[in-house]
């Protein structure tokens, strides 16, 4: 088994890049997010330090491009079509088994179907050029430090460990995508009530009550005015998205660890849903029709 070979590489050093690289993926994801998000968010499908979509990724990459690792635009050009490719289709497939969406490049410029965006597929064809120059060395320097031996009993852990986790991540994804419809119901009569709130704290009726039209003309040519109504719907903008995040997650919390992280971490999971949701509507549509 160890030494069964794929486009010349041994599976002893596949799946040990294979870990590597996604706990690599894990450390960059979960601390972009974390930094910016300043609390922290656990990236990962599963609850162990691993994003199984970059091991794959660099897999993918390292293994397909290794011919063309002397050009660099090749490597450019390659691991833009490889890398993107493979996130385009791990995001069909998630949304497809689980009816929920990973992550959403909707507000991305040149983005196609909130998948894949032209920025990220540029930054994943710089990617391969640093992995290939870079953290390919790094990687090989690593799991040639410690004897094989070390290495084969040690993955056989990792791959048992991580199937169990990977297990009960797939539950629990299975459980949101149940909870998801009736929690949509649910937020909807939510924002209403939300919605009333957010109008009270805004105050315009209060700013303007007293005005006559010609007052109330001038206000708007006012410039400390309109700042003023801006700054009021940023902070009550900001506060109505907190509540809602904040009540998802306490439903979710009722779920499990799993589910409450899900959507924790990943906050535009029911886009895949709604997504569905509109696609029937239209089918629905069209054979009325």
């Amino acid at each position: 088994m160890w030494d069964f070979k794929v486009l010349g590489v041994d599976f002893y050093h596949i799946i040990n890049w294979f870990f590597i690289y996604s706990f690599l993926g894990w450390v960059w994801e979960t601390g972009y997010v974390s930094v910016k998000q300043g609390k922290f968010i656990n990236r990962g499908f599963i609850n162990g330090p691993f994003c199984t979509i970059y091991g794959f990724g660099a897999l993918a990459v390292y293994l397909i491009l290794k011919p063309v690792s002397g050009n660099l635009i090749f490597l450019f050009l390659g691991g833009i079509v490889v890398a993107t490719l493979l996130e385009y289709v791990t995001a069909v497939l998630m949304e497809s088994i689980f009816h929920t969406s990973w992550w959403d490049y909707s507000d991305k410029k040149f983005n196609f179907q909130g998948r894949i965006c032209l920025g990220a597929s540029l930054g994943w064809g710089f990617f391969s050029i640093i992995l290939f120059r870079v953290f390919h060395p790094v990687v090989e320097k690593i799991v040639s430090f410690y004897p094989v031996l070390f290495g084969k009993i040690g993955v056989c852990i990792l791959c048992a460990a991580y199937g169990v986790d990977f297990v009960f991540s797939v539950l629990a994804a299975f459980r949101l995508r149940e909870r998801i419809p009736v929690w949509e119901q649910t937020l909807e009569e939510m924002q209403t009530s939300l919605l009333m709130k957010v109008r009270e704290k805004l105050g315009i009726m209060e700013m303007v009550k007293d005005l006559s039209i010609d007052g109330f003309k001038e206000r708007l040519e006012d410039v400390e005015f309109l700042k003023e109504l801006e700054r009021r719907r940023l902070a009550v903008g900001e506060e109505f998205s907190a509540e809602i995040e904040k009540r998802k997650e306490a439903m979710a919390a009722k779920f499990g660890h799993n589910v409450h992280r899900f959507v924790k971490s990943y906050p535009h999971l029911n886009r895949g849903y709604r997504m569905r949701k509109e696609r029937r509507l239209k089918n629905k549509e069209n054979k009325e029709n």
